[in-house]
């Protein structure tokens, strides 16, 4: 992997410039890549590749964000692509044990095959991640001094938001949080994939486990005044009034069904719509993922976000 310097001076200088702001923003990972092209179950030979772009914002702590973007080939010839955005908050130690262990805890998930009913699997495996990342943290606290035997607490919490796709013709999304994945369909179209899980629609449920929802002029509505979003990973402080529960889909992006999917951090939809992203990452037919990626960072950033963005861009050819 390249050096954190070299990773700012590859977005700087590819990223077509750009104004100052955009540029004063470090570039934290930036890259790309591709599938093998494997034939799917169709007997179609199907291409896609995919860039991503991460740059740390202007608020006052380090990098929370952070993701995954590789291709995988599994026994019985299956080719899965796996691409996350975690946007982790009061630090970043939930988000990247997710980057860590989340796919591969869906993929290999005990009680259920992936293969045969992947929604469950999908939801049993972050169920079982989470309570991981909490047992972890009972023992961490458990020693005096949130150290835990590794020296390392794992505190905070973090979004997930995750797409798996099946030999090039099936994806499957799963969220907890606001980070979000957008597909842009074969007309141009945007199709939100994700759900935003946001406290004020789910204040029924809040309610219930005894948690409550405040509204502060001026802030965004919060469970129990701390997490501005009713599910995420971690967050043990205040997990029996929150969910780690996804919401999950299944798309069919075969046969020219879709052109691309965008899943990125809400640094960028605070500030674009759905269609305004898919129409920026789409804007050159057939242009490389990774140059998607990088304007669909920088345009943000102008509009004045200050939070931490990571979007990657999946091209379906």
């Amino acid at each position: 992997m390249a050096s954190l310097q070299q990773h700012k001076v590859v977005g700087e200088e590819e990223s077509g410039g750009g104004d100052q702001a955009a540029q004063d923003q470090a570039v934290r990972e930036t890259g790309r890549g591709k599938s093998r092209a494997s034939r799917a179950p169709s007997g179609r030979r199907r291409k896609v590749t995919y860039g991503f772009h991460l740059v740390e914002g202007r608020m006052p702590h380090g990098m929370e964000d952070r993701h995954v973007a590789e291709f995988r080939e599994l026994d019985g010839g299956n080719e899965v692509g796996l691409f996350a955005v975690f946007d982790g908050h009061s630090g970043a130690d939930v988000a990247t044990y997710l980057r860590e262990h989340l796919f591969d805890n869906i993929l290999s998930e005990p009680d259920l095959d992936f293969w045969t009913n992947p929604m469950e699997a999908i939801r049993r495996a972050y169920h079982r991640t989470d309570r991981k990342l909490l047992k972890m943290n009972e023992a961490d606290d458990s020693d005096g001094e949130g150290k835990g035997k590794k020296g390392r607490r794992r505190r905070g919490g973090s979004t997930a938001v995750t797409a798996i796709l099946i030999n090039g013709e099936t994806l499957v999304v799963a969220n907890v949080g606001d980070s979000r994945a957008v597909l842009r369909d074969a007309g141009g179209a945007a199709r939100q994939l994700s759900v935003d899980h946001e406290p004020l629609q789910e204040h029924a449920a809040i309610e219930s486990r005894g948690g409550f929802v405040t509204e502060i002029h001026g802030d965004v509505p919060r469970v129990d005044a701390q997490l501005a979003m009713s599910r995420a990973f971690g967050d043990g402080s205040i997990k029996e009034h929150i969910s780690s529960d996804p919401d999950v889909c299944i798309e069919d992006v075969g046969e020219g069904a879709a052109e691309l999917v965008v899943l990125a951090s809400d640094g960028l939809w605070k500030v674009m719509s759905n269609q305004e992203a898919v129409d920026e990452a789409g804007r050159e037919a057939g242009e490389d993922a990774r140059e998607a990626a990088v304007r669909l960072v920088d345009e943000p950033v102008r509009r004045g976000s200050k939070d931490d963005i990571s979007c990657i861009v999946v091209r379906l050819h």
